[in-house]
């Protein structure tokens, strides 16, 4: 298989002429195409919502763009809870899940009438005593423990994550919120990251499926949602299949049928917080070819670097390249992309096959749209790029400008240096 940008040489060749690389590129017409997919493979469920998880890709266009079909915000920080407000957020368009919370996020979380989901069980004393009440409807995060498998393929290891309550803290939980005044109740988890398989949901369905039913029967609880959380991946390799929501829509329909139906629970609504499916294949890092290194290895080096995209240089993450204008051309060259950081680790491939790549070459790497911009730094002084809308017309709209030494050093200017510093 082959990965096509969702823009062409031609195009770029004239962005790049209004904004200078690097910078982020989204592709306003996949994400709208996506999210209408989404909400049509759960329209089985009456109260199905997305809350699009913020921390993927905070901008507020492109979190607009998603609020037009109905997403709200899975927020998991103080600024993200502002950013939501800013964007018009309204009562239960937030899922607010974090761990490890400040008392602070969780007043604004209740004052901006977000729906609150505990990571442990101490946290309903905390919660308590930070905003002085326990909410009418609240959640809980489960992990169940233990290695989550498909078949024989382990998925991940939830009993070696940080989150999540255990089997018994969920109903001592459950009791003690409810006699507390909780009238309504939501089931959370996340149990797998990124998988690029249709099982992953519909198995995860099952096990928050069973929990609610036993929940409910132990507690008398009613469970108002159930929050699938994340976890459907994207294909970031060109030979991955991507993944089927219909399918996914349809696995989750049937194990609702077969669970919670019979115990009288088909009232419940299915949330999910989804970023990188929503919009990871629909950005891209546009860079050029600045140097290029023959030593023990082939180098080009690129105007972007770590600070731009972590994911390859912490996690050995592969990210799809296309050289622009190149595309039909051999990938009979080895190279290593490098970025300008003063760390060995900041290379976007390494030993990657590409066709012969020239100074001044513009590059795309792929799958950059969740994840990317939002992870980034400002190691070495580097500074952080502008995020760029290409619309449905074609026209294309700056919805982030690229930072300034000005932003950089902006935290020094209640020192006398700011002064020699900020212009």
């Amino acid at each position: 298989m082959k990965k096509v940008p969702f823009v062409t040489k031609e195009q770029l060749d004239e962005i790049v002429k209004k904004y200078p690389t690097p910078f982020h590129l989204y592709d306003e017409k996949g994400i709208r195409k996506n999210v209408k997919a989404l909400k049509e493979a759960f329209s089985w469920n009456p109260g199905y919502k997305e809350y699009f998880a913020v921390k993927a890709t905070p901008n507020p266009f492109l979190i607009q763009i998603l609020r037009e079909y109905g997403c709200g915000y899975d927020c998991s920080s103080y600024t993200e809870l502002m950013l939501s407000d800013a964007v018009g957020a309204e009562a239960g368009d937030i899922m607010f899940s974090s761990n490890d919370t400040p008392a602070e996020d969780f007043v604004l979380a209740d004052k901006l009438g977000a729906i609150i989901n505990l990571d442990d069980i101490t946290h309903i004393e905390f919660l308590e005593r930070a905003i002085g009440h326990i909410p009418e409807t609240i959640s809980c995060r489960y992990n169940p423990g233990g290695l989550f498998k498909i078949s024989n393929d382990i998925m991940d290891n939830p009993g070696d994550a940080k989150y999540g309550m255990t089997t018994e803290q969920m109903t001592e939980a459950f009791k003690t919120l409810k006699a507390k005044g909780a009238k309504e109740f939501g089931i959370h988890a996340f149990l797998a990251s990124n998988t690029v398989t249709n099982d992953y949901y519909p198995m995860l369905a099952k096990v928050l499926f069973e929990e609610a039913v036993k929940l409910k029967e132990e507690t008398g609880a009613h469970i108002k949602f159930i929050n699938l959380s994340g976890g459907i991946g994207i294909p970031y390799t060109p030979d991955q299949e991507p993944n089927d929501i219909f399918a996914i829509g349809e696995g989750v329909r049937k194990v609702y049928e077969e669970v919670l139906v019979p115990a009288g629970m088909g009232d419940v609504a299915i949330y999910t917080e989804l970023g990188r499916y929503m919009l990871g294949p629909y950005g891209l890092l546009v860079t050029r070819a600045i140097h290029e290194k023959h030593t023990h290895k082939e180098y080009i080096g690129v105007d972007a670097c770590a600070a731009n995209l972590m994911r390859p240089a912490i996690y050995g993450a592969y990210h799809h390249i296309t050289v622009m204008g190149k595309e039909d051309q051999p990938c009979d060259h080895k190279y290593d992309i490098t970025g300008s950081l003063c760390e060995n680790n900041d290379k976007f491939a390494i030993d990657r096959m590409l066709p012969k790549i020239d100074i001044g070459d513009l590059l795309v790497i792929h799958d950059a749209g969740a994840h990317g911009f939002s992870m980034g730094y400002n190691y070495n002084g580097k500074l952080r790029s502008a995020e760029v809308l290409l619309k449905e017309d074609g026209s294309t709209q700056l919805i982030r400008r690229a930072e300034t030494p000005n932003d950089y050093f902006a935290t020094f200017d209640c020192f006398e240096i700011g002064k020699k510093l900020l212009k």
